[in-house]
C-alpha cells in the first residue's frame, strides 16, 4: 500500500522534500529564541548591560523573521505537494477505472468508487500535507527542545522524559482502538452515497410513486448509521485532550516546584528557568500536535487502503503482446462458448453456444429476461472473456485483437442509453471525434433522429443535459444509435435499443440499415417480434442455451417459443416476450 501511494508523488518529489527542510529551519529558529531570551535576562537585564540587550534583541528579531520566512515557504510547498499528490491519485484512479473490464467494475459499487475518488482522496491529501509538514515539525521541536533542556538542566529534563513516555503510551492505546472504528466509517459513506445517487438518478420514479417519505427514511437510516459509527470513533479520539492537559499541567507543576528550588539553591538562573518554561510549552504543544497527526493518520489509513485497492486492481482483460490491428470483416463465430460471471461458481450464464454468423447478416436475438442475451453480445466486443470456448470476429479470436481496434469495429448500443452533457454534435463525435457535421447529419438520418433534431431551436448544436434528461427516451435511443453508426463499424449491436420508439420509426431505422450499411453485420436484441421479422436469422436463447437459430419462417414452423411469441404478438395483436413465455 505504502509503495503504491508513494509512487503517486511523481513530479512533486522536489517540493515534498523541500517542505520538511524549510520546516526544520523554522523549528531551529523557534527553539533558539527562548535561549536568546535567557541570555537577554541573564547577561543584559540582570547585569544592567543595555548593549547586550540590544545585541541579543536584534538577533531575536532577525531569527523571528527567518522563522517566518521558513514557515511561509514550508506551508507553500506543503500545499503544492499535497494538492499535486491528490491530483495524481485521482487521475490514476480514474484512468485505472477506465481500463477495468466489466468484471472488475462489478467488484466495486458505483457509490464506492465515487467515495474513493472524493472523500477518501481528500482524507489522504490532508494526511499527506500533515505528514510532510506538521508531522515533521512536532518531532523536531520535541527533540530540539529536549536537547536544549538537557543542556540547561539535565536533572529537570527527566520530567519531560517521563511525560513523553506516558503520553506516547496513552496515544497508542487510543489510536489502536479508534482505527477499526474508522475503517467501518468509510464503508458507511458508500451506503450514504449510494442512497443519494439512486434517489437523484430516479427522482422522477420516486415522485411518480409518491415515495418521498420512504426515500427520506432510507436516507435517514443510512446517515444515522454513519453518525453512530463516527460518534463511536470520535468518542475514543476525544480522550486525547484530557490526556494532553493532564500531561501539560503535570509538567508545569513539577517544573515550577523543582525549578524554583534550583533557583533558590543557585543551581539555575532565572533566565534559564524562564527558557525552561518556554521549552516545556514547546514540548507539550509538539505532543499535542502529534496527537492530532495520529488522529488524521488513523482516519487516512482506512482511506489509503480503499484507494490502494482500486490502484492495485489488475484488469481482467488485457491486450496480447502482438495484437491484431485490423478487423477484416463482420463474420462472428461462437465455438462451444460458455460463460460465468464468477469464475468457478458453477453457474453458467451461457452454456455451450456454438453458432456461426456470416459477414453482413442481420441476426435477431430473442429470449426472456435472464436468458443471456446481453451477455452474448458483450462477448463479441470483449467486454467480458468467455470462460470456455472461443469467440471470433472476422475469423480471429477476439483475445488476439487490440481491444480499441476491436471495439471501434464492433459498435454496441447498450440497453441503458447514456448521453453526456454537451451539444448533440459533441455526443455524436464520441463515435468519431474527427467527424464533420455532414457525417453527423448522415448518421442521424439513418437513425431517424434528424426529424426531431431539426425542430430544436439550435438544431445539432442543442445542448444536452447530463444523462440526456431534456430529450425523450425514444430520442435518446435514436441519438445513441446515430453515435454508434459514426464509427462505421463492421458489426453493429443493438441491445434492445429501439424499445422506446414507435413501430413505424423502428421499421424506418431497419430499412435505412438495409440500404446504407448492407455489408455491416447487425445483431438486434428485441422483445418486439416485429423488429426481427425481416432478419436473415433469429437466435432464440433460453436459460443460457440456444433454443433455436434459423430463419423466421423456419422458426415459426418448428420452434415452440417462437410460435408462442408469434401467436401472442402478431396474431393476438400485442404482448411481449416475457409475458408470452412466462410458462416456458
Amino acid at each position: 500500500m505504502l509503495k503504491t501511494l508513494l509512487g503517486e508523488v511523481k513530479q512533486y518529489k522536489k517540493v515534498t522534500l523541500l517542505t520538511p527542510l524549510f520546516t526544520m529551519g523554522e523549528v531551529v529558529m523557534e527553539v533558539l529564541l527562548p535561549y536568546i531570551t535567557a541570555m537577554i535576562i541573564d547577561k543584559g537585564i540582570n547585569a544592567g548591560d543595555m548593549k547586550a540587550v540590544l545585541l541579543y534583541g536584534g538577533l531575536m528579531v532577525i531569527m523571528a523573521f527567518m522563522s517566518l520566512y521558513f514557515g511561509t515557504q514550508a506551508g507553500r510547498y506543503a500545499a503544492k505537494a499535497a494538492t499535486g499528490f491528490a491530483s495524481n491519485v485521482r487521475e490514476d484512479m480514474f484512468r485505472k477505472i477506465q481500463d477495468y473490464s466489466f468484471s472488475n467494475i462489478d467488484k466495486f459499487s458505483t457509490a464506492g468508487l465515487v467515495t474513493r475518488l472524493t472523500t477518501d482522496v481528500t482524507n489522504l491529501q490532508n494526511a499527506f500535507q500533515m505528514i510532510i509538514r506538521i508531522a515533521v515539525r512536532p518531532p523536531l521541536m520535541l527533540i530540539f527542545s529536549i536537547v536544549m533542556c538537557v543542556i540547561i538542566s539535565p536533572d529537570l529534563s527527566v520530567i519531560f522524559l517521563v511525560a513523553v513516555i506516558f503520553l506516547a503510551f496513552a496515544l497508542y492505546m487510543i489510536t489502536s482502538r479508534a482505527m477499526p472504528a474508522f475503517n467501518k466509517v468509510f464503508t458507511r459513506y458508500d451506503d450514504v452515497n449510494a442512497s443519494v445517487q439512486e434517489n437523484v438518478s430516479a427522482i422522477r420514479v420516486v415522485k411518480a410513486f409518491v415515495r418521498e417519505d420512504y426515500e427520506n427514511e432510507k436516507f435517514k437510516t443510512a446517515a444515522g448509521n454513519l453518525k453512530s459509527l463516527f460518534v463511536r470513533a470520535e468518542s475514543l479520539i476525544a480522550f486525547n485532550n484530557p490526556v494532553m492537559m493532564l500531561t501539560v499541567y503535570g509538567c508545569i507543576i513539577s517544573l515550577s516546584w523543582f525549578g524554583a528550588r534550583h533557583v533558590v539553591n543557585g543551581a539555575m538562573t532565572t533566565g534559564n528557568l524562564t527558557s525552561m518554561f518556554s521549552y516545556v510549552m514547546s514540548i507539550l504543544m509538539s505532543l499535542m500536535m502529534l496527537s492530532m497527526v495520529f488522529v488524521m493518520i488513523t482516519m487516512s489509513i482506512a482511506s489509503a487502503k480503499r484507494i490502494s485497492e482500486v490502484l492495485n486492481e489488475v484488469p481482467d482483460l488485457a491486450n496480447p503482446e502482438n495484437p491484431v490491428m485490423e478487423v477484416e470483416n463482420g463474420a462472428i463465430d461462437f465455438n462451444h462458448v460458455s460463460f460465468s460471471y464468477k469464475s468457478g461458481s458453477g453457474e453458467s450464464v451461457l452454456k455451450d453456444i456454438d453458432l456461426h454468423i456470416k459477414s453482413g447478416e442481420t441476426i435477431g436475438i430473442l429470449g426472456p429476461t435472464g436468458s443471456g442475451k446481453s451477455t452474448f453480445v458483450s462477448l463479441i466486443s470483449r467486454l467480458y472473456d468467455a470462460s470456455e470456448g472461443e469467440v471470433k470476429v472476422g475469423g480471429v479470436n477476439v483475445k488476439d485483437y487490440d481491444m480499441a481496434v476491436l471495439r471501434d469495429q464492433v459498435s454496441v448500443v447498450l440497453q441503458k442509453n447514456v448521453l453526456f452533457s454537451g451539444t448533440i454534435i459533441d455526443n455524436l463525435r464520441w463515435g468519431n471525434e474527427n467527424a464533420t457535421e455532414e457525417e453527423c447529419i448522415a448518421a442521424c438520418k439513418m437513425a431517424c433522429a434528424d426529424e426531431f433534431i431539426e425542430k430544436m431551436p439550435d438544431g445539432y448544436h442543442t445542448y444536452i443535459e447530463q444523462g440526456g434528461t431534456n430529450v425523450s427516451g425514444g430520442q435518446r435511443q435514436r441519438l445513441c444509435i446515430a453515435r454508434a453508426l459514426m464509427k462505421k463499424p463492421k458489426v453493429l449491436i443493438l441491445d434492445d435499443s429501439t424499445s422506446a420508439v414507435d413501430t413505424a420509426t423502428d421499421a424506418a431505422i431497419r430499412e435505412a440499415f438495409r440500404q446504407t450499411i448492407p455489408g455491416t453485420t447487425k445483431l438486434i436484441i428485441s422483445q418486439r417480434l416485429a423488429s426481427l421479422m425481416d432478419a436473415d436469422r433469429v437466435l432464440v436463447l433460453h436459460r443460457g442455451e440456444v433454443n433455436g437459430f434459423d430463419t423466421p419462417e423456419n422458426l415459426l414452423m418448428n420452434n415452440e417459443i417462437y410460435q408462442e411469441i408469434y401467436m401472442t404478438q402478431v396474431m393476438g395483436g400485442g404482448g411481449d416476450f416475457d409475458t408470452a413465455s412466462a410458462s416456458a
